[in-house]
């Protein structure tokens, strides 16, 4: 038996949560479920590669990058493995709807770049309302996807 108080459900609640929405993010933008990893450190964060070009970045992949402080991020990958490189913050709302997020990297590759230096967005709100959000894309039955802790 398992006390409540170990926040094993809470931990369930997010990865279940967090992986659910992110496979919906990456169907909503054309992607697989492979593309996407998620870290449940805090802040939660997670990760999706794109099958998407800039002309101004030839030769460069590009990113989705989610946090539980900043949201959306549609960001580019370096060539020497360092932290990615951030070109634009979708903001507005935490957890926007696969369709909005979606609209934010078509606007992004049709203006072949993001305009301006980005300014992140301070989202972050209370765990329980994170949860809440996320309860709706709950994976049930769950199943993974590389998940980084530690």
């Amino acid at each position: 038996m398992i006390s409540l108080l170990t926040g094993i459900d809470r931990d369930h609640g997010l990865r279940s949560g967090l992986t659910g929405y992110l496979a919906a993010v990456s169907t909503a933008v054309g992607v697989g479920e492979e593309s996407c990893t998620v870290d449940l450190d805090a802040p939660a964060s997670g990760y999706i590669a794109l099958d998407v070009r800039l002309c101004r970045y030839p030769g460069r992949d590009m990113a989705l990058v989610w946090d539980e402080r900043h949201g959306w991020a549609f960001a580019m990958e370096t060539h020497s493995g360092e932290d990615l490189l951030v070109l634009a913050y979708l903001g507005g709302e935490l957890v926007p709807g696969p369709a909005r997020v979606r609209g934010f990297v078509a606007a992004i590759r049709d203006a072949g770049g993001a305009p301006g230096e980005p300014v992140p967005p301070d989202l972050r709100g209370d765990r329980r309302e994170l949860m809440d959000r996320l309860r709706r894309h709950r994976r049930v039955p769950w199943t993974p996807f590389p998940i980084r802790t530690g």
